[in-house]
């Protein structure tokens, strides 16, 4: 993901340097200008045709003012205000690469400048994001471990239940026994009881004497 935005803002810088080319040539169409091609430098003359002699030459990529064209050749004047007529095929209609360098290496030194900082910048929030992420790496580790201990915890609570309610299911057993025992002494005593009394001898009344 990083890389296609590293792709993305190389291919806008490369987009930039191409509008700044097409910048510069709008600017000199718009202001009727030409250059001599970097290929050679070129013989001029004194008119616009082969006849006319030749009086100088103009250096490739120099730059030039376009005054007026007629056939074949194209009249002039050059950075020292010299008028001359030079063949018209041997000019362009754009900035030659001798001057356009300084301004598209300026540019250059800018976009470089430019995306150097949206790396930093880059750098900066993928370190940011590295840093948060571990940070709740570590804390999902913790709840992961407390969540487990309270797991364990909860399951040894269970045990304990279950180890209570055997106890207490044991001793309402032992209780149920000894209530079934004490009712059936009681019932026994009282049986004993009942069979012995007929059997024991009555007191007699006395008699009165006075009868």
């Amino acid at each position: 993901m990083h890389v296609n935005r590293f792709r993305f803002h190389y291919c806008a810088a490369a987009a930039g340097i191409l509008l700044s080319v097409a910048s510069i040539q709008a600017h000199a169409q718009a202001d009727n200008q030409a250059w001599v091609t970097d290929e050679l430098s070129t013989y001029v003359r004194s008119g616009p045709t082969d006849g006319y002699r030749i009086i100088g030459t103009l250096n490739a990529g120099e730059q030039v003012a376009v005054l007026e064209t007629s056939g074949d050749y194209t009249r002039v004047r050059n950075s020292d205000g010299n008028t001359v007529w030079v063949l018209s095929d041997e000019l362009q209609r754009t900035p030659s690469a001798i001057e356009q360098l300084p301004e598209l290496e300026a540019r250059v030194e800018e976009l470089t400048a430019e995306l150097e900082g949206i790396n930093d910048t880059w750098e900066q929030r993928v370190s940011s994001m590295t840093e948060t992420l571990d940070v709740r790496e570590r804390r999902i580790a913790e709840l992961e471990a407390s969540n487990q201990e309270l797991d364990s915890q909860a399951e040894q609570s269970r045990q304990q239940v279950r180890g209570l309610q055997a106890r207490l299911e044991t001793q309402e057993e032992d209780l149920l026994m000894r209530y079934f025992m004490y009712g059936g002494g009681v019932a026994g005593a009282g049986l004993l009881v009942g069979l012995i009394v007929p059997h024991l001898p009555r007191r007699q009344k006395k008699r009165d004497r006075w009868f």
